[in-house]
């Protein structure tokens, strides 16, 4: 297959999984914190129903308790109550204590299969009997709750612990670990939590499934099992092919393109487990150079020379891509870069600045939201200022933003140009929701412990640029000294920023 057959293929960059911002709430009151995290997974999940307490019908339809006990299934059923009990069953089986680990994946990859034929809504009939079937004993839970509030601060507080933590793990938790054990297991499950995230919404009954799974991603997937691995022009065409489908950031455009991002003055690496050999679960991409940039033109300019490596004192990380919507909610970022850092320091160990050259995703919506209010913080003189340069007696919201739309023609000593850096400065620097940065790439950022060290302006002129945030771009700087203190400054609810980001706030 040449080069262009292979391009052609149209690949489509994977779609962020939206992120589910509400958990259920741990029901432990106890003084300690601890209890609140055993209880995290077993106790989100609904109790079931007794012979005596009948089960309402939830906005999606009936529950599976109820759909099992039935005769006939209703119009909007997937799978009729003879095939949803079979189900129920075979899904049992994978999990009988009396099997071996080995039959009971056996068991998992003959589920598996079936779930390959199925279709989306029979799919979705066998995610609802794992949330709502495979569920930690309610009144076990109870009895083991009570015993360790009661023992908290006294000798026996330990043993109560274990308890219940041993008492809140549901069965379900046991069946996502033998699926996991047949060859293809993880890379089933990944794909199916995929699958499902965008039905959570819309049908909380599948919030305890969710759940379970992050949480056993988080083990499976942690940084010390996972491999940091160079990927070159030199990489096996299908890895490289990877790239291209699930870069989120900057799109590749062509076979020219993947080949100036792996270039000798580039570096690539990217996060790969046992499990999954082939699929980087994150990558990242480095530009070495003499300076920090400011613009991403000259970063993907496919005809520019390389640097000169002997010449490079600044790693700049310019697209940062997750490539498993499955694995959301498992953090790979923060290893990521202190290990590519670490990596690169030691082949390169004259580059001293590491920093990157990141869009602010959230910046254009943001502001047409508060556009107003950031009028209302300047002064009289300099809303009239403004006014005269638009060409109206006042300024009213909709009219600065309609003069923020010639972004890119903008003169360099534009009042308009001047006030969209200053609210982009706000935006990144102390708009705040729910006690974190505002924007997506910042919380990722600061959280890691970076600061904001500069705005960029005309930074992405491309028409995603414009889109998100007026072509405007964003500098994090990595200060290896001080990634501690800045993380200590934003859990004090102050975002990190450089004198010349605060200089420009309103």
């Amino acid at each position: 297959m040449n080069p262009a057959d292979w391009l052609g293929r149209g690949v489509k960059r994977a779609d962020a999984a939206k992120k589910v911002s509400k958990e259920a709430e741990a029901p432990v009151n106890a003084a300690r914190a601890a209890s609140e995290i055993i209880a995290k997974v077993a106790l989100t999940t609904p109790a079931p129903a007794s012979a005596s307490t009948p089960v309402s019908a939830p906005p999606g339809g009936r529950s599976t308790r109820e759909r099992l006990k039935a005769t006939l299934r209703k119009k909007e059923e997937a799978l009729s109550p003879r095939v949803l009990r079979r189900t129920l069953q075979e899904l049992k089986a994978i999990v009988d204590p009396q099997v071996s680990e080995v039959e009971g994946g056996r068991r998992a990859s003959g589920v598996a299969g079936w779930y390959a034929s199925a279709a989306l809504n029979e799919r979705r009939d066998m995610w609802l009997l794992m949330s709502e079937e495979f569920v930690a004993d309610p009144q076990k839970v109870r009895q083991a709750q009570a015993q360790y509030a009661a023992h908290v601060g006294t000798p026996d507080e330990a043993a109560a612990e274990v308890r219940f933590r041993r008492a809140t793990v549901s069965p379900r938790r046991r069946l996502l670990q033998r699926i996991s054990a047949f060859p293809e297991g993880i890379r089933f499950l990944v794909d199916m939590r995929a699958e499902m995230l965008p039905y959570l919404k819309s049908d909380k009954r599948l919030q305890a499934l969710d759940v379970e799974m992050e949480y056993m991603f988080s083990t499976w997937f942690d940084v010390g099992f996972l491999d940091l691995r160079r990927i070159s022009w030199d990489s096996p065409a299908s890895l490289i092919e990877k790239l291209i489908k699930y870069e989120a950031v900057h799109d590749i455009r062509s076979w020219a393109d993947v080949k100036n991002r792996l270039d000798s003055d580039r570096r690539c690496y990217g996060f790969f487990h046992p499990s999954l050999p082939d699929e980087p679960l994150i990558f990242v991409e480095v530009a070495l150079m003499d300076k920090m940039a400011d613009s991403i033109t000259p970063l993907l300019d496919e005809s520019a020379d390389a640097a000169d490596l002997a010449k490079a004192t600044t790693a700049i990380f310019y697209s940062i891509s997750n490539t498993q919507a499955g694995l959301r909610g498992t953090s790979f970022g923060d290893s990521l870069i202190k290990r590519v850092v670490e990596t690169l320091k030691q082949e390169f160990p004259r580059l001293k600045v590491f920093v990157t050259l990141s869009p602010i995703p959230g910046f254009r919506s943001w502001l047409h939201k508060n556009a107003g209010a950031m009028l209302e913080k300047i002064s009289d003189k300099e809303r009239a200022a403004l006014a005269r340069v638009i060409g109206e007696s006042s300024v009213t919201a909709a009219q600065f933003l309609g003069a923020a739309d010639a972004a890119p023609d903008l003169p360099d000593k534009s009042l308009v140009r001047h006030m969209l850096l200053r609210c982009a400065a706000h935006y990144l620097g102390q708009a705040l929701d729910g006690g974190k940065p505002a924007d997506a790439v910042a919380r990722f950022h600061l959280g890691n412990g970076a600061r904001i060290e500069r705005l960029n302006w005309a930074g992405d002129p491309s028409a995603k640029g414009l889109k998100q945030s007026y072509g405007l771009m964003v500098n994090y700087l990595y200060d290896l000294k001080r990634l501690d203190k800045h993380r200590a400054v934003l859990a004090q609810g102050k975002i990190p920023v450089a004198d010349a980001i605060e200089d420009l706030y309103i």
